[in-house]
């Protein structure tokens, strides 16, 4: 019983995963943010490209 009650108050590895969650957000961000501007670029060139021909 005594090992069960440390383990239930033990908390080393909710900070793993509070920085797991962390870096999974971050990451969504990252490829949201290059995403928008892919498709901004991609959208420019034709212009470009329409203009140039």
């Amino acid at each position: 019983m005594k090992k069960f009650v440390q383990f239930a108050k033990d908390e080393s590895g909710a900070t793993a995963i509070e920085y797991g969650l962390i870096g999974a957000g971050i990451a969504i961000a990252i490829i949201v943010a290059v995403n928008a501007v892919g498709v901004d670029l991609d959208a420019m060139f034709v212009v470009v490209s329409g203009g140039l021909k």
